[in-house]
This record gives C-alpha cells, structure tokens and sequence, in this order.
C-alpha cells in the first residue's frame, strides 16, 4: 500500500486531498499542529474520513525523525496563510507571515523529505502568477519555495491553481470570491473571442476538484519534476 503525509491538513485544499488519498485506499498521515485549538475536532474529522491524524511538531528534528519513520511514497506542502490571519497572530502578540508559513514550513518539510530512503514524490501547491517578491509577499513565497524544489533532487510536482473557490471554507473571503468571479467573466469573454487556452488557464477550480488533481498527478510518473498550470489541475 501507498504511503502519503499531508501538511496542512486541515486547510482547504489539504482536507480534500485527505479525502481524496483515504478515498484511493492510500495510508493517509495528516498533520495537524499538536497546539492546535480544534486538534480534537480536526482529529475526529480526519479519522472518520479515514486518515491517521500526526501531530508532529514543527520542529526540523522532529519533522525529519517522523517523516523517516513513516518512509512514505508522497508528501503533500498544502501550507499556507492569509492577511487576515497573520494579522490575528498579531493582535495576541503571536508572529506569522508568508515567510515564517508558506515558506519556512514547506522548506522544513521538503528537508526532512529529503532524508526519508523512499525519496518521496514532493507535491506542492503554489499558485498561478508566482514570481519573485520581497519577503511579505504570497507569490513570492511561493516563488522561493519552487526554486527549493527545482533545485534539488528530490522529485517533486509543482502544482500552480488560480483561484481555489467553493463552499466549506472556514473563514469567508468575499473578495476572493468576488475576484474569482469578475475573473471568470472576463475569461469567458475572452474565451469566446477565442483565447480558449488562457481561459483554461487561469479560470478558478474548487478544492474538491484541485484535490483530486493533486492526488492523480502526486503517483503520476509523467508528473515527476513537473510545474502544472492551473489547466492541468483538473
């Protein structure tokens, strides 16, 4: 059986590729931070849909050491944050930032891949646009974490959606939801003056389709150091 480990579980990609890989019949590791305050409820989550709930801390030591035990097939980097959150953190003296999260986290994790024997296949999801950015800026974080992956040897898939929209999310974001709409408008404009391709592109997906995606492309040979534009994601 297929081993795979999902950091950000409980995000609203991670979760969909923890029901996705459960659903495979793949043995499913999803991690939730141990201080988490809905670690009991994300528990029971996870565990009804089949996965083994890992509270590993974000430690570079512990990572690595659990990581190896575990010897998986596939890691999932579904780590992220948002403005809003960073400026939550702030508000009860806490520090976070696309530095500290999307990048930091993910590098610790593809580090302590890098050491497993498996060589496991890394999947990242970055997004659409990355590009280099000072050190507040989202796409640049996932800018800097792509040139991590690229640069080393372990395999890795480079996933870059667009807008990720749908209902379940935790929190809501009315301007993402906007943008993904006046987006789509505009590229189905532009799709029926025939920039069919562009329109494929950069339309928005779900998580339960971007999910799935990720879970076919992650034991996809093809897929091996692969940047995937949001196209090639559903």
């Amino acid at each position: 059986m297929s081993i795979a480990y999902v950091a950000g579980a409980t995000g609203y990609t991670g979760r969909a590729v923890v029901q996705c890989l459960a659903e495979a019949g793949i043995e499913t590791h999803a991690h939730v931070r141990p201080d988490s305050k809905s670690l009991a409820e994300w528990t029971e989550k996870l565990t009804k849909w089949g996965a083994q709930v890992d509270t590993t801390p974000w430690d570079q030591e512990a990572m690595t050491k659990r990581l190896k035990h575990l010897n998986p097939d596939a890691v999932f980097g579904c780590l992220g944050t948002t403005k809003k959150r960073i400026a939550q953190d702030a508000a009860i003296g806490e520090t976070s930032s696309y530095q500290i999260v999307d990048y930091g986290m993910t590098v610790m994790l593809h580090q302590a891949a890098k050491q497993c024997a498996s060589q496991p296949r890394f999947v990242y999801v970055s997004s659409a646009g990355s590009k280099p950015g000072g050190e507040g800026s989202y796409l640049g974080a996932r800018y800097a974490v792509e040139q991590v992956l690229i640069q080393n040897e372990l395999p890795y898939t480079i996933a870059r959606p667009s807008f990720i929209t749908g209902p379940g999310r935790d929190e809501d974001r009315p301007a993402e939801r906007i943008g993904a709409k006046v987006s789509d408008s505009i590229l189905s404009i532009l799709g029926g003056l025939g920039a069919k391709s562009l329109q494929q592109r950069y339309r928005s997906t779900t998580n339960t389709i971007l999910g799935a995606a990720l879970v076919r492309l992650a034991f996809d040979p093809r897929a091996a150091r692969q940047i995937i534009e949001s196209d090639g994601l559903r």
